[in-house]
């Protein structure tokens, strides 16, 4: 037996419920709590009854927003029904999506398809019934402005309504058919003649050939064509016989029956009820690609961890309108050695983990002032937050700099920190792809900016993890059977009702980061959000040589980030990202606490080194190269960094022959010697400046060299020169002369230079905007289910005539409803109330007393599902139920 028979067989010969409400109020709990399910929206708020969780089912946001999460052949489905009769059969939809040859791969799905648009209410109704939903209709049916998404056109009755009698006879005396009486059996018989296959292929074998070619064109859409005020002959050989009628003045359109029958029944061009299969593009060993991601993520905490170094001092300022500039994008992507586009993907990840911000404005900017973490009651603010806005109202730039998270992060091993920055990237909703391109008004696009969120962004990432995930361990897929598979399961993300066109060839997916993308253009992002998932994966080591890791894996567990909670206390914390960190720190090399140092003033790092060792290092040499070896090279300017943060050369010595495994060359002996040597025989001090040496000779020289002229330098005595410079740009002039001055202090003192790392007041990571409410759990969906329940049963009760109170509340007088609902709590029946409560928000509810007393009715409320207490005055006035009619149960 057939899947289409088995179908038929299973549905009742009754027409069904009449409505959508009662198609609902028929169901179980269990197919209202999917229907809560794949529709969420619905639950905000809670629906009273049945009739208002119907009536929402119904609107057009929601609908829309149900037509955008379905897949392609669904969507064909719903685009059948809406050129189909209202109501159609079973039989009918089938023939439209099968066409008149059959196909038994849309009979196969076609079962499952109807039932999911059951199961969503987007169709109700019995096998012989099939209705769509009223607004669903009006989105996907054709219009006098637009063609139905799949290419087909109004009927011949809404073609022909405006039209004269007598033009519409004049259609059926040209096209062969007999005339009749009145407009509605003349448009009965153009359309039976067009429905009927071969009727028109006879009428079409007179057609002239250029005829033909009209029909061609406009068969598949659109279906609309322009006409001149006198048409070619071949044009009114179709406007004659109706296979072309007029819509409005110099417009004409191809009738749907025709077009049905010119395509063989089909609605489609080509339907779809087969997902497509993500091909393999190339095939690995698992413990290969494992290894290729643990080098990738050892690369990508290398790279923030470098970026936020680079920052640690105070970062860029903040643009008026927020983010970064170029100029200081073009600075950071130098200092990354990545291009422009990676490094704005790097510095988003930082902050969308909570690792960077502005270091001015509120906690929370949203909040007011009484909401802020950092105000108390009374408006106290924190002394960081208020010098903040004290620099604000000043004028003083705001820059980005580490947050205080960042130091937490820094002290977690290399695992934790790679899932700290997961835990961020997955959820989020900013596109760093997206920068340099241009909004909806034309603007720029900045990192740190804002513009940059995009809702279906962590869905299209999750879900190319999770095909990834689906092959087998070691494939990597390709991309455009990715890409493709993706389009046919949410085929209107974000866009309008899709029009039936051919699709164009396409050759692959270019992998390229960056470039923007049209504002107003879906389809071209959700490639792009594909694209930059694949490339972002890559990039932070989910991913190794194009296939999902065995980490990547763990990243698609049911744990994630809870509500309220900052990135890293929940990346820290969460199972999944434990999991996910034991995973990969295996295949991280251990830190290193030695070098390699060499005769040309470099030493190399063969692997990660311990954190002290390696800010020690940086700051005694600079870095040469990085990859699996970083290259550090020592130079007069580096050992001077050095000595400028109080080391000495004999602390220098004894740090280099202890973290070397390698002896300590002689060069580099000698490097440091002669630079400490050399090394505060100068003293710059504030005066305006000045410089004293005890050397009188070397004072001498410099007074003489002709590249201290900018400096205006002065003797006062033999051993002091004064300087109209102030003692930085004064230090910076002795040492471009080949000098190695230090600053003095007032007392006289050396001055140590260590770099003063600046933070953030603590910040919230800048959380996702949500697509739609989220999934409801288990929890809600029983009490939203329960409370549905109950509703629709109280809504539903019988009850007697009594006088109404405007809003249709009953009204007694206080001694009648004090009566009756005493009577109601010994006899234990149900009555309704109308209630008022503090707020003066009225309601009827459906009450079974329990006890009266002390002025209050306490009873079990049938509305809300459970027991309530309600203030006698508050009580506009008590209706007994009606009597039930034999059979009948009462309300419960």
């Amino acid at each position: 037996m057939s899947a289409e028979q088995q179908h038929r067989d299973g549905q009742a010969a009754d027409p069904g419920p009449r409505s959508l409400a009662q198609a609902l109020r028929e169901r179980d709990d269990a197919s209202l709590g999917a229907l809560l399910r794949s529709r969420p929206d619905l639950l905000h708020p809670v629906p009273t009854d049945v009739t208002q969780l119907a009536t929402r089912a119904g609107t057009r946001a929601s609908v829309l927003r149900a037509l955008e999460h379905l897949d392609r052949f669904a969507l064909q489905a719903a685009e059948a029904l809406a050129v189909a009769p209202d109501p159609a059969s079973y039989q009918e939809l089938l023939d439209l999506l099968a066409g008149d040859d059959g196909d038994e791969e849309v009979a196969g799905a076609l079962p499952a398809t109807v039932a999911l648009l059951r199961e969503r209410a987007l169709v109700w109704g019995g096998e012989d019934r099939l209705r769509l939903v009223r607004t669903a209709r009006e989105l996907l049916a054709p219009s006098a402005s637009h063609s139905s998404p799949t290419g087909l056109g109004p009927s011949v009755a809404e073609a022909t309504s405006g039209m004269s009698p007598g033009r519409i006879q004049a259609i059926l005396t040209a096209a062969g058919l007999p005339h009749t009486h009145d407009t509605v059996s003349a448009v009965a018989a153009l359309s039976g003649l067009f429905a009927d296959r071969e009727r028109v292929a006879e009428l079409l074998e007179g057609a002239p050939e250029a005829s033909r070619e009209v029909l061609t064109r406009l068969v598949w859409g659109p279906p609309y064509g322009q006409v001149t005020a006198e048409p070619a002959a071949h044009l009114r050989w179709l406007l004659d016989r109706g296979l072309l009628l007029p819509t409005t003045p110099g417009t004409v359109v191809l009738p749907r029956e025709a077009a049905l029958s010119l395509r063989g029944g089909r609605a489609h061009r080509v339907p779809e009820p087969t997902r497509p299969r993500v091909a393999v593009a190339a095939e690995r060993k698992p413990q290969v690609v494992d290894a290729a991601a643990g080098g990738q993520a050892l690369a990508a905490l290398d790279t923030v961890e470098e970026l936020l170094r680079s920052w640690d001092e105070g970062g860029p300022a903040v643009l008026r309108a927020g983010g970064l500039s170029i100029r200081d994008l073009k600075r950071t992507a130098t200092v990354l050695e990545v291009p422009e586009p990676v490094a704005a993907f790097w510095v988003e990840l930082a902050y969308a983990a909570g690792l960077i911000a502005s270091d001015g404005g509120y906690v929370e900017e949203h909040h007011d002032r009484h909401d802020r973490p950092d105000a108390d009651a009374e408006g106290y603010e924190d002394e960081e937050t208020r010098d903040a806005r004290t620099r604000r109202r000043s004028g003083e730039a705001e820059h980005y700099a580490p947050t205080p998270e960042y130091d937490a992060w820094r002290d977690l091993p290399p695992a934790e920190r790679w899932a700290w920055l997961l835990e961020a990237w997955l959820p989020g909703t900013r596109a760093p792809g997206l920068i340099g391109g241009r909004d909806g008004r034309d603007r720029t696009l900045s990192a740190l900016g804002p513009g940059l969120d995009r809702s279906p962004a962590p869905e299209v990432r999750r879900r190319v993890l999770e095909l990834m995930a689906g092959l087998e361990p070691g494939q990597a897929p390709d991309p455009a059977t990715l890409l493709e598979r993706l389009r046919w399961e949410r085929p209107l993300r974000s866009a309008g009702p899709r029009r039936e066109q051919p699709e164009p060839p396409r050759t692959g997916v270019r992998p390229a980061y960056g470039g923007g993308v049209a504002a107003n253009d879906p389809e071209a992002l959700r490639t792009k959000l594909t694209e930059w998932a694949l490339l972002e994966a890559e990039m932070l080591g989910v991913t190794g040589r194009g296939a999902l890791a065995t980490h990547g894996r763990a990243l698609l567990g049911a744990e994630g980030r809870s509500e309220g909670a900052g990135a890293g206390t929940t990346a820290a914390g969460s199972a999944r990202a434990a999991v996910v960190a034991a995973l990969l720190a295996p295949l991280l090399p251990e830190p290193l606490d030695h070098v390699l140092l060499q005769a040309d003033l470099t030493a190399v790092a063969p692997g990660p080194l311990v954190r002290p060792l390696a800010e020690a290092l940086g700051v005694l040499a600079d870095v040469e190269s990085k990859g699996g070896a970083t290259v550090y090279r020592f130079t007069p300017g580096s050992v001077r960094r050095a000595l400028d943060a109080g080391r000495s050369a004999t602390e220098l010595h004894a740090f280099l022959d202890r973290h070397s495994r390698t002896p300590v060359p002689q060069p580099l002996t000698y490097l440091i010697d002669d630079v400490a040597r050399r090394h505060g025989l100068l003293r710059v001090g504030a005066a305006s400046s000045y410089v004293r040496c005890d050397d009188e000779s070397v004072l001498d020289e410099i007074l003489a060299d002709r590249r201290a002229t900018a400096l205006r330098l002065r003797r006062l005595a033999p051993t002091v020169v004064a300087a109209q410079a102030d003692p930085r740009t004064l230090i910076e002039g002795l040492r471009a002369m080949g000098f190695a001055p230090a600053a003095e202090s007032a007392e006289g003192d050396v001055m140590i230079a260590r770099p003063h790392a600046h933070r953030t007041p603590p910040r919230t990571p800048p959380a996702p905007v949500p697509d739609g409410p989220p999934a409801p759990d288990a929890t809600l969906l029983t009490a939203a289910v329960r409370a549905v329940r109950a509703g629709d049963r109280a809504a539903t009760a019988p009850r007697k005539e009594t006088p109404q109170a405007p809003g249709g509340l009953p009204r007694t007088s206080p001694a009648d409803t004090l009566a009756t609902v005493q009577a109601a709590a010994m006899t234990g029946e149900s009555v309704w109330i109308g209630h008022v409560n503090a707020e003066g928000a009225a309601s009827q509810r459906l009450l079974a007393p329990l006890r009266v007393e002390g002025g209050y009715v306490t009873g079990y409320d049938h509305t809300a599902d459970e027991v309530r207490t309600y203030a006698l005055h508050r009580i506009t006035g008590v209706a007994e139920l009606a009597d039930e009619p034999d059979g009948a149960e009462p309300a419960r």
